[in-house]
């Protein structure tokens, strides 16, 4: 049976879209009938046909404030958001190698772009009395890595809890927001990390791949995930099918976080 998701038409921002799970949401809404519009740092080598592209950095006010313009003016109006935008870049060390300014930087891009995207789009969502908000947070916001991601790990831990306060206040005017927490994704990043860590241990990328489930405790499922699975359940929660889901948080890990 064709699982229709009734995407067709829908408009969309998706923040962070030219690479890893970012990329495969915006392939995988456009291919289900979204218009698409998706920014990041710099514009894509070979950029996906008929999705419109804009160069601006969300970890900024003022790149916020420009992308949600265009992003309106070029869709006229907004149906759907996804604030996948994040990552570290804090060095390892602990937390006496991180200062204020790395503090900051972690926060302005893992919690404040989604705070500022929110803030500027949702009115247009609440006028027309509907709309769905996606965070994408992670797993590290219950299991940090403290050598290397404690301000990332807590920023997610922030964006989580604010998205949960959000859901509350919306939600009761047609918008629904809904969190994702991916573990392990087997994107560029991701890859070229298992390669580095590989060389180091003389293994090959599949001993890589170990080194780094075994660093989180172990993954059940034996991989990380894909980026297309990543994006598929995002698609399912923005489709109207999802409809009765919002102010909940759907892990993606493999089994990586231990439950109850």
């Amino acid at each position: 049976m064709n699982f229709n998701l009734d995407l067709d038409g829908r408009r969309a921002l998706v923040t962070g879209g030219t690479k890893g799970v970012g990329a495969a949401i915006v392939q995988t809404l456009h291919h289900a009938g979204v218009r698409i519009v998706t920014t990041a740092r710099h514009q894509p080598q070979r950029p996906t046909p008929g999705v419109h592209y804009i160069a601006g950095d969300v970890a900024t006010a003022k790149g916020c404030a420009m992308v949600a313009e265009e992003a309106l003016r070029y869709l006229g109006g907004i149906d759907i958001l996804v604030n996948v935008a994040g990552g570290s870049s804090a060095p390892g060390g602990g937390f006496s190698k991180i200062n204020d300014d790395i503090w900051q930087s972690e926060i302005d891009l893992n919690l404040m772009s989604a705070v500022r995207l929110d803030r500027a789009l949702l009115p247009a969502m609440i006028e027309q009395g509907s709309g769905v908000v996606i965070h994408v947070t992670s797993i590290q916001r219950e299991l940090p890595l403290p050598e290397s991601t404690t301000a990332y790990a807590a920023a997610k831990a922030a964006l989580s809890t604010y998205s949960k306060s959000l859901s509350k206040e919306v939600t009761p005017k047609g918008v629904r927001v809904v969190r994702v927490s991916p573990g392990w994704v087997e994107t560029e990043a991701a890859v070229a990390l298992a390669e580095r860590l590989a060389v180091n241990a003389g293994t090959d990328y599949e001993g890589g791949k170990k080194i780094i489930m075994n660093a989180l405790g172990g993954v059940p499922l034996g991989r990380p995930a894909k980026p297309a699975e990543v994006a598929d359940l995002v698609a399912f929660l923005v489709s109207p099918r999802a409809s009765a889901i919002t102010g909940t948080e759907y892990v993606i890990d493999g089994g990586t976080v231990p439950t109850a």
